[in-house]
């Protein structure tokens, strides 16, 4: 094969796999309901507290991911407004403060958290992996630190 041949059957090939490209780009896409597992829909917190409002004001969604060491509870705290959190590993207790009551959260699993009451969070014997979501407004932090408390994070 010459090389003016060689030069046009590479231009064809390339020609051919941008067309294949281009039609596939083009391509009606298929549309279907995606799958829906609801992981968690309340009107109180894991310690039976009813939520009784959202802050006025502009909203604010913030969602972080927090990490927290084996065998380790984080600082006691309170929280302005709802927010669930979600395990993504590991498992979280949550302790009340006032009641003492406690709440195992394990792997896959969403809670609610409490809202203006004391309480904190505590791993196992790996890291808890969290994603947390709160429903607030700018300005107003999502974790307040207990009196005479570190902040959570």
């Amino acid at each position: 094969m010459t090389l003016k041949h060689c030069a046009q059957a590479v231009a064809a090939v390339l020609a051919g796999a941008s067309l294949t490209v281009m039609v596939a780009q083009n391509a009606p896409m298929r549309v279907a309901s995606g799958h829906r597992e609801m992981l968690l829909q309340t009107t109180q917190s894991w310690n039976g507290k009813p939520y009784s409002h959202y802050p006025t004001g502009q909203p604010q969604l913030t969602t972080i991911r927090l990490t927290i060491q084996p065998h380790t509870a984080l600082p006691w705290h309170t929280h302005p407004f709802p927010n669930v959190v979600y395990v993504l590993s590991g498992t979280l207790t949550l302790h009340d403060q006032a009641s003492g009551k406690t709440h195992l959260v394990h792997q896959g699993e969403a809670v609610g958290e409490s809202v203006d009451d004391i309480h904190r969070g505590e791993s196992g014997d790996e890291p808890a992996v969290l994603l947390i979501t709160y429903a607030g407004t700018p300005g107003v932090p999502t974790s307040v630190p207990a009196k005479g408390e570190k902040a959570e994070y």
